[in-house]
């Protein structure tokens, strides 16, 4: 299942990618792709009236960022108790091994779908890692997209690029853990039937057992903190941006220097005024 779930999210990803490609090749035999493309993904201020036929208000930009952190949390809250059983029974089968046989309850099947992945650890704990980041995201995406951006009544978008956007936001959180979501499932389901489905007292022992789990993250290797390091400072930043943006909007360009966007405004009016 996973190879050919890996084989359909790469194809997906080079029907999207290729077109843009093409029609960014820097000449004119392509123009007319590059017109016919930018039909569908025109918006806002640069979609003409004549395109509103098949087109959606362009509010809706927050059903991308509320499908996408569902569905990311969903998988991220998955993964994650998969590499905490995963982890704990790769580090405590030898030396506690009745206490993993309590977890496991007793069933043979559990215990092999997370003592077989010793292996795999490591890439099981990046995807949990990869999905942290991105609900991260994918929340500060949906909070400016409710709290900050103000889209105009008349704004509106193609409905292929609505689509687009639906199918790139379900698509991109599964391609973080596509290659470990099959046996994920699968031990989701053995997990359900082994204590939801037994004895409430059984469950409630088995949650206290739970709480002890050794924490995922902390198994990570040092560079992958140096990465998260750099997105973070790029969240940051992004919203510096923001923030930049729209005080020169407001009080025009004087004053102290106001970072990269003012850099980039100023020079867009130097090279104007030539």
């Amino acid at each position: 299942m996973e190879l050919g779930l890996v084989i359909v999210l790469r194809a997906l990803w080079l029907a999207a990618i290729l077109p843009i490609l093409i029609a960014s090749i820097p000449s004119s035999k392509f123009d007319w792709f590059h017109t016919f493309l930018l039909r569908f993904a025109r918006r806002g201020k640069i979609m003409q009236s004549s395109s509103h036929k098949l087109s959606v208000p362009q509010k809706f930009f927050c059903h991308f960022y509320v499908l996408a952190s569902l569905w990311t949390a969903l998988l991220l809250i998955a993964m994650w108790v998969y590499a905490c059983m995963s982890t704990l029974m790769i580090s405590e089968m030898s030396l506690f091994p009745s206490i993993v046989s309590e977890l496991a309850g007793g069933s043979h099947n559990l215990s092999s779908h997370t003592s077989h992945s010793i292996k795999e650890s490591g890439g099981i704990l990046l995807s949990v890692f990869l999905l942290l980041l991105m609900e991260t995201h994918l929340l500060r995406r949906l909070f400016e997209s409710v709290y900050v951006f103000n889209y105009s009544p008349s704004a509106r978008m193609h409905i292929f690029g609505y689509f687009s956007g639906l199918i790139f936001y379900a698509a991109a959180p599964l391609s973080l853990c596509c290659n470990y979501i099959s046996e994920v499932f699968k031990f989701t389901l053995i997990l359900f039937q082994e204590f939801i489905l037994k004895e409430k007292d059984r469950m409630q022992e088995t949650k206290f057992v739970l709480s002890g789990f050794v924490n995922p993250l902390s198994n990570l290797r040092w560079y992958t903190w140096i990465g998260a390091a750099i997105f973070f400072w790029g969240v940051i930043h992004q919203h510096t941006c923001h923030v930049i943006l729209i005080k020169a909007l407001g009080v025009g360009t004087k004053g102290k220097n106001k970072g990269w966007m003012q850099r980039i405004r100023n020079e867009v009016e130097l090279r104007g005024s030539r």
